[in-house]
């Protein structure tokens, strides 16, 4: 009865861990130009959405590099 307890609980945290690789990713739409670009020497640092870092690091901390590497951890610019 513990095995399978444990095996379901196995497959569900897969489960989880693919499903929800990253909330800005997921849940932040299209990322824009400006948030792939890194900004210039100079120029204005970009704004990090809190939740979405807070999301990732609590629930999948991985997320965090792919939100960051995709862009999507950012703010939208509101050119």
């Amino acid at each position: 009865m513990k095995k399978k307890l444990s095996v379901k609980l196995a497959i569900a945290l897969i489960a989880a861990i693919t499903i929800l690789p990253s909330c800005a990713t997921v849940f932040g739409g299209p990322v824009s130009e400006c948030q792939r670009t890194k900004p210039s020497p100079g120029e204005p640092t970009r704004e990090i959405r809190a939740v979405a870092l807070i999301a990732d690091v609590l629930l999948f901390w991985p997320g965090a590099i792919v939100d960051f590497a995709t862009g999507a951890i950012y703010k939208p610019c509101n050119n």
